[in-house]
């Protein structure tokens, strides 16, 4: 798929923690109808037949709205069901080592925290960065925080572009202004939400305000 900085503009991850009485297939559908624009596929519990078959059929969904889809570390689920990419944290494969098993025309997100990681895998072949968190937050138990001006020095350090991760809400999302992000990466503000489709399209509008300041 061709994949473009303004596809990054709202970029949801996903989550069954918040499933209540519906299945991840139709919360993925109210916040692609609420405009989102990036879909990572996060399973941390799942097995993998079960998250390959859920990947299949979001795919498909996101297919329908013409958004990219992504899988979470797992770079053989990606392989078998032919997502349109991975992301990997520092601690999985080099986003060299991803590259090579995906081969050169998929998408490849890389979580950064630093500048040097940053730079290394924009030249290890990264598409795009996931910097953060750049608020606390309570999605990662692990999560250490990156300020303002790191994001902004991650931002000017490589030429792709950067979302930023972590703890936003629709409340201080505007505090990212002017750092130079193409867009934001959220879990609850959309999936903890009472009305994902809304907390969507009021998330997308909000930053694109912000990303165009």
């Amino acid at each position: 798929m061709k994949f473009d900085k303004k596809d990054l503009l709202l970029y949801a991850v996903t989550d069954r923690s918040w499933l209540k009485e519906e299945t991840l297939y139709d919360q993925v559908e109210k916040t692609l109808k609420g405009g989102t624009t990036f879909i990572q596929l996060r399973e941390k519990n799942l097995d993998e037949d079960s998250f390959l078959q859920e990947a299949i059929q979001i795919k498909k969904l996101c297919q329908k709205y013409n958004v990219p889809f992504v899988i979470n570390d797992n770079v053989d689920i990606a392989l078998q069901m032919d997502a349109d990419g991975v992301h990997v944290g520092q601690s999985d494969m080099e986003a060299g080592s991803v590259r090579e098993k995906l081969g050169p025309n998929k998408i490849i997100g890389v979580s950064c925290q630093t500048v040097e990681q940053a730079r290394l895998a924009q030249k290890n072949g990264a598409d795009y960065l996931g910097v953060g968190a750049v608020f606390p937050t309570s999605s990662k138990d692990d999560a250490q925080e990156v300020s303002f001006e790191t994001l902004k020095e991650i931002c000017e350090a490589v030429d792709i572009p950067v979302v930023a991760i972590g703890g936003i809400t629709k409340n201080n999302l505007t505090q990212l202004s002017g750092s130079g992000i193409a867009g934001i990466a959220v879990i609850s503000a959309i999936f903890g939400q009472e009305d994902i489709q809304a907390a969507s399209e009021e998330l997308r509008n909000k930053t694109y305000e912000m990303v165009n300041k």
